[in-house]
């Protein structure tokens, strides 16, 4: 598959004045809706698992790998097919479900470069089964770095490769079996050009001088260890700004914590038991009775009746608790930078200098700023900077916050003279110089 240009005498820029009637559309890409090989057999036995494992090790070049999950359906992130392709050894499409994990798989790609698109959305279902990369290329990431403005996998292929790739199954259940055969299709596809697409990142990369800025990501990414578990994971209830009580606050950690468990034990979304919304409807009434419950926004239906008065029992925890949680956990990070303003003028000053500083670079690099240098990065080490501001302490705060050594080299020197000379913030009157220092 390659990529195409049109030579139709049409798709040149027509004149400025000629008549809107005469200018013709753009022609239709093709669209890349048939796997080269076929839409494969679902491996679910162990025998098929060691064939696909056999097939790959012996295939050559890298493995275009993707993972489709049930996100909203069912418990958790895990995976519920793996597609991996590879030149010699062709698309296999692997239920992970009958299978306590898929390392041989991960041992037959040893040493194999995997190709992902946004791979850090799949990496950790991956990781739960036991595969893990030793390189890695991110379609998704390179397309960014590139200045690409659409970074969907659909929109690259578009870009790059001309052609169109639907993207119709993308939310499906695929914890549903069997699988429907357009589905399978699909899941196939999404693997069949990565290679290729990976082929053309890389000549754009190389054009820009870019190469080695990606690498350096991608093996970040790679080397970055899933992330660990969630202090007080409840804390990220959608809307939880909204409760300014502490017995509200239980009430929102005690009906979460039951709604996590049951949908654990029944496998099912959180989200399909009760929305975030109803939890935090019911924490701000607090009702007392089964009828006050059903009457609260979020609990109606049968299935909000048949558990009312688990959520019930769970608010009247919350009302009984004597050690209620705090409204806020304590932090390390900044606070938000609209108050630094209040809060510390200085740290406001470097931070208003920086960014658009900043943002010039990442516009003469053609990438989005946030590549450039991680927003966290830049308010960490703008609101506590080095005791003394040099060029080496600013690059040495930087790596130990994470920054990969290009972005330490892009921006290390234009924090230095922001954070040594701010402009002064609107309204504020600069610094005087004390001649005593």
């Amino acid at each position: 598959m390659t990529s195409q240009t049109s030579e139709h005498p049409d798709d040149r820029t027509p004149d400025a004045g000629a008549p809107a009637e005469d200018v013709a559309e753009p022609l239709p890409l093709p669209l890349l809706n048939e796997p080269s090989d076929g839409v494969p057999l679902v491996i679910d036995t162990q025998a098929g698992l060691e064939r696909a494992a056999r097939a790959l090790a012996q295939g050559t070049g890298p493995a275009g790998v993707d993972a489709e999950r049930a996100s909203g359906f069912r418990y958790g992130q895990r995976a519920f097919l793996v597609q991996i392709r590879r030149a010699g050894a062709g698309t296999w499409l692997i239920d992970p479900e009958p299978f306590s994990d898929l390392r041989i798989i991960d041992e037959a790609l040893e040493g194999v470069e995997w190709i992902l698109h946004a791979a850090s959305q799949d990496l950790p279902c991956l990781s739960e089964l036991g595969m893990w990369p030793d390189r890695l290329f991110d379609t998704e990431l390179a397309a960014r770095i590139a200045g690409m403005p659409r970074v969907g996998l659909a929109a690259v292929i578009e870009s790059l490769l001309g052609y169109t790739l639907a993207k119709e199954h993308s939310a499906a259940d695929w914890s549903r079996r069997p699988l429907p055969e357009p589905w399978l299709r699909y899941a196939a596809l999404d693997v069949e050009v990565l290679t290729e697409l990976r082929t053309e990142l890389i000549s754009l990369l190389s054009r820009d001088g870019k190469l080695e800025i990606a690498e350096q990501e991608f093996e970040h990414i790679r080397s970055t260890p899933p992330a660990e578990p969630r202090v007080d994971p409840w804390r990220r209830t959608s809307g939880l700004h909204q409760i300014r009580d502490r017995r509200q606050l239980a009430a929102v950690r005690q009906l979460w914590l039951e709604r996590e468990d049951l949908a654990k034990n029944r496998d099912i979304a959180p989200g399909r038991l009760i929305p975030d919304s109803a939890i935090l409807a019911a924490a701000k009434a607090m009702p007392s009775t089964v009828p006050q419950l059903l009457g609260t926004t979020g609990f109606h239906g049968r299935a909000a009746a048949r558990e009312a008065p688990r959520w019930l029992r769970c608010i009247s925890e919350a009302r009984a608790l004597a050690d209620l949680p705090e409204m806020q956990l304590p932090t390390n990070s900044p606070p938000p930078p609209r108050v630094w303003a209040d809060k510390d003028p200085e740290a406001a000053a470097r931070l208003a200098t920086a960014r658009p500083r900043l943002a010039a670079v990442a516009e003469g690099l053609n990438l989005p700023i946030e590549n450039l240098l991680t927003p966290d990065y830049l308010r960490r080490v703008a609101w506590r900077p080095p005791a003394e501001i040099t060029l080496e302490s600013i690059s040495a705060a930087l790596a130990e916050l994470g920054a990969r050594p290009w972005q330490i080299e892009k921006t290390a020197a234009v924090l230095t003279v922001a954070f040594l000379d701010p402009d002064p913030l609107p309204g504020k009157a600069p610094r005087t110089a004390d001649p005593n220092r």
